[in-house]
């Protein structure tokens, strides 16, 4: 028996040596991360100590608590905002954790500058005399890229630049050297998508995120950037552009270098009729779009644009709980499990339900962390390493909480061993496979696949990997310092159900509920499939606590080289 397997089996309650098929799952777990080839999986765990502790009363109080309505939707820099964290706190004292935001305390207090848009009711372009305008909301939604009273787009021209995307490893180049200053680039969601030798095929990667989009513009010199929505492109209907970017908009102080004007959305029947102004078709510019030797087409349109600001100054917190770990060495080396405590706050158009309550997205992750966190202190010993909850700020912002995690890390990087992210909750009932967002990407897929067997279940790529999940939640962040990242997620086969209704259920949900005031604890909610994603999340934690080894990127990914940076600096 190695040495990992006898210490976990000596932190154990006794009552724990009666259950034989528990240390049958102790033991799958860890010959399974060590072999390339899994054995036969163990039986499921009977629930015994400590997983037995994540249960669907355990889940549900916090989500019930967070998703109320007096929170308000838990908007950052609001009261709902600030009742959030102290729950969440109070709860990582009651259940054992110390503070770990450093100087004793919970919190990780920073600042954010909150930038209101108001945009015109049409936005107005124009060639050769004839006009065309396109309606707010309906058509466009855009908000101010600069912290000033006031952006502008003045007499600016329209030059579509197609998917915007600079990938010299992919021989790849949108802009060919246009001159793009002061110019307003119209461009495709997504990237690439059509070959798996280009790119990554239907895998989203960052080139495709919006985020990339306005950034590549701004180093172009642009003033402003239109992305084209599509459903598919995206992964999320226009509702949500509206609801996501209606509202105040945040950014963490300072410039960031080259900054855009306008950042603004166009429905994709908006961009045709604009396209058509120019006398051309919008399909056959895609067309054009998807060859490499694509250059920027000037569609001879002129706009311009007034969009008048509020801005507030105000703070919000990441709140991070820590459990030391036993070994003398090895607990400087940390497991971070981290879930979003923010949503959207209140629609300001009013309505008959005005409160962006988040259950799922993201009260349901919180519960996860916190779930994980209480079967972790029952032990009546740590494991070697330690262990860090971080309920991060203003995910729905941008990423931003996590963001100024890493920047102002409690634990240098090169001691993260992981980071486990969890961002909306199975809701459906239990599943026979697991996902990992970042699948293929690092070691950890391993230990996931260790555990998932030991619970009868298969680990799985993403169903959904063109909607570019790993950039979009705050395991980026943590990739981006070098931490081996993964958000854990159940899969889409449902235990009893037919093939294809997962899917169903998930495009659903998106549809009607993602980013709206519908995201809500409701009664039809079922927590089985919930119970053993966080108890599966426990175990993949604790193997990684126990294992002397470090996961890595694997060879040739975009992250290894900064992970061997940030371990070389540290000497390990």
């Amino acid at each position: 028996m190695s040495r990992t397997i006898r210490s976990l089996l000596s932190r154990l309650p006794p009552s724990a040596s009666r259950l034989p098929s528990h240390g049958l799952l102790i033991v799958g777990v860890f010959a399974l991360a060590a072999c390339a080839a899994p054995p036969r999986p163990p039986a499921p765990p009977p629930g015994g100590e400590p997983a037995a502790l994540i249960t669907a009363d355990v889940l549900a109080a916090p989500i019930r608590f967070l998703a109320d309505d007096a929170l308000a939707g838990r908007a950052p820099g609001t009261e709902g905002d600030y009742l959030s964290r102290l729950y969440i706190s109070t709860t990582m004292q009651l259940i054992g954790l110390r503070p770990g935001a450093g100087g004793g305390t919970w919190e990780q207090p920073f600042e954010l500058v909150g930038i209101t848009s108001l945009a015109p009711d049409q936005w107005t372009f124009r060639r050769d005399g004839r006009s065309l305008a396109l309606e707010n909301r309906s058509d466009f939604v855009a908000v101010s890229g600069v912290d000033q009273p006031q952006a502008a787009l003045d007499g600016a021209e329209v030059v579509f630049v197609g998917y915007g995307i600079q990938a010299p490893e992919y021989q790849w180049d949108d802009f060919k050297g246009a001159d793009l200053r002061g110019k307003v680039l119209l461009m495709l969601n997504n990237d690439p998508d059509w070959d798996p030798d280009l790119f990554a095929g239907k895998r989203r990667l960052y080139y495709g995120r919006w985020t990339y989009k306005y950034e590549s513009a701004a180093r172009q010199g642009a003033v402003g950037a239109i992305v084209i929505h599509t459903t598919e492109s995206a992964g999320y209907p226009w509702q949500t552009v509206q609801t996501s970017w209606g509202g105040e908009n945040s950014r963490l102080p300072g410039s960031t270098g080259r900054e855009l004007q306008v950042h603004a959305w166009i429905t994709a029947d908006a961009a045709a009729r604009l396209v058509s102004l120019a006398g051309m078709d919008l399909t056959a510019l895609v067309e054009q779009a998807r060859r490499r030797d694509f250059e920027p087409v000037a569609l001879g349109i002129s706009t311009s644009l007034r969009l008048t600001t509020h801005r507030r100054s105000y703070e919000t917190a990441n709140v991070v709980g820590v459990i030391v770990g036993s070994d003398p060495v090895l607990r400087a080396q940390t497991i971070v499990y981290t879930a979003h405590h923010d949503h959207l706050g209140m629609r300001s158009d009013g309505g008959p339900d005005r409160i962006y309550n988040g259950a799922l997205d993201n009260a349901s992750g919180v519960a996860e962390i916190l779930a994980v966190a209480r079967a972790f202190a029952s032990l009546p010993q740590p494991p070697r390493r330690s262990l860090l909850f971080v309920a991060v700020a203003a995910e729905e912002q941008g990423l931003l909480g996590s963001a100024y995690y890493v920047a102002h890390p409690t634990v240098a990087p090169a001691q993260m061993v992981a980071n486990l992210n969890f961002d909306g909750a199975n809701i459906w009932g239990r599943t026979t496979d697991v996902v990992a967002v970042g699948y293929g990407k690092t070691t950890l897929d391993r230990v996931v696949a260790s555990a998932a067997a030991s619970q009868g279940r298969v680990l799985v790529d993403e169903p959904f990997p063109e909607r570019g999940h790993f950039y979009r939640s705050d395991q980026f962040n943590f990739a981006k310092i070098g931490v081996p990242a993964v958000l854990l997620e159940s899969g889409v086969t449902f235990v009893g159900r037919p093939e294809g209704w997962g899917r169903e259920q998930v495009d659903a949900w998106t549809l009607q509920h993602y980013h709206q005031p519908s995201d809500e604890l409701t009664p039809d909610w079922n927590f089985d499939g919930m119970v053993e994603d966080a108890r599966l999340a426990f175990w993949v934690g604790f193997a990684l606590a126990e294992s002397s080894d470090m996961p890595a990127w694997l060879p040739g990914d975009e992250f290894e080289a900064v992970r061997k940076r940030a371990l070389g600096a540290s000497g390990s």
